[in-house]
């Protein structure tokens, strides 16, 4: 854990343009203010969060490296963190239930076939107190910027239903509007490759928000649906959005 959060730090000191230093003073900015204790980061691969002092993270992924760099070879020039624990991030089912004083799940949330399932698993590990810190892309600042929003009745959804109903629509509409752009492939391609990830079971990102949009799901998540949630902190930070939640005590 030590050589990655060592890692972490010797990357930020890298960091040469304004624009890059601003975008990692935001993101430590709130980690310095929320973040204590033990806890998880999920998915961190090569950008795992500087974090301060006071806090031990563990590093949660699905794989460990040596697949994860044949799963994603466009990071094969890039460092990614030691694995600590082996889990899928959407469960973390080989977390204790209240064992965690943070998780942190940067660049996750959108990759999560249901995202309200999701919140609920990772509010089962927190302890009452601790603190979820998520950073969710901006739909307009991103590749994303030509995908249809997801709505909250799709969500909701997916949490009521499983997700399977919507699978092969999240795959075909990446492979029409990011996979063929970003591989500079033909149009007519794209249904041939949205099969080709879904078989692969390529993590792609199934759902689009923007700041308003997510807002309204992490609201009906705490008024609609009771998750023992807060909303500390909503801050934009260039491509993305970072939202710090609080599980709350239950009531006496």
């Amino acid at each position: 854990m030590q050589q990655t959060v060592t890692k972490a730090k010797r990357r930020a000191r890298q960091l040469t343009s304004p624009e890059e230093r601003r975008f990692e003073r935001t993101r430590y900015g709130l980690a310095s203010r929320y973040l204590h204790g033990d806890g998880l980061e999920i998915g961190a691969l090569h950008m795992p969060l500087r974090v301060p002092r006071r806090a031990a993270v563990r590093y949660v992924d699905r794989m460990a490296v040596g697949d994860l760099r044949e799963h994603y070879p466009e990071l094969a020039a890039l460092p990614l963190v030691d694995v600590d624990i082996i889990d899928d991030g959407e469960t973390l089912s080989t977390i204790a239930s209240e064992s965690q004083d943070f998780i942190i799940a940067n660049h996750f949330l959108e990759h999560t076939q249901s995202p309200i399932t999701t919140l609920e698993s990772h509010l089962r590990v927190l302890r009452p107190g601790g603190v979820l810190y998520l950073a969710i892309p901006n739909k307009h600042e991103t590749f994303d910027r030509t995908r249809p929003l997801t709505t909250l009745e799709h969500v909701i959804r997916d949490h009521e239903e499983g997700p399977a109903w919507s699978r092969r629509q999240h795959f075909e509409e990446w492979a029409e509007h990011v996979a063929v752009v970003l591989n500079d492939l033909p149009p007519e391609q794209a249904p041939e490759e949205a099969m080709r990830l879904e078989e692969a079971d390529y993590s792609i990102h199934y759902h689009v928000w923007t700041p308003e949009t997510l807002t309204a799901m992490l609201l009906h998540c705490r008024d609609g649906l009771g998750f023992p949630i807060e909303l500390e902190a909503v801050q934009r930070n260039r491509h993305e959005v970072i939202v710090v939640l609080r599980k709350t005590p239950p009531a006496a």
